[in-house]
């Protein structure tokens, strides 16, 4: 979910269509709480950890 957002946050700032930018946003802030609170040890979606 991280690298989407980023490959969106990339392909949004070069053709310069906005919400795509904002998705970029949006994906790659839920990809790194995901991460966060897979790395604390909380389940995410039924596992232990979040990669």
């Amino acid at each position: 979910m991280i690298i989407l957002g980023l490959v969106l946050l990339i392909v949004g700032l070069v053709t310069g269509i906005g919400i795509l930018w904002t998705i970029g946003i949006v994906l790659l802030a839920i990809g790194v709480v995901l991460m966060i609170l897979g790395a604390v040890g909380h389940a995410v979606g039924g596992r232990r950890h979040y990669w």
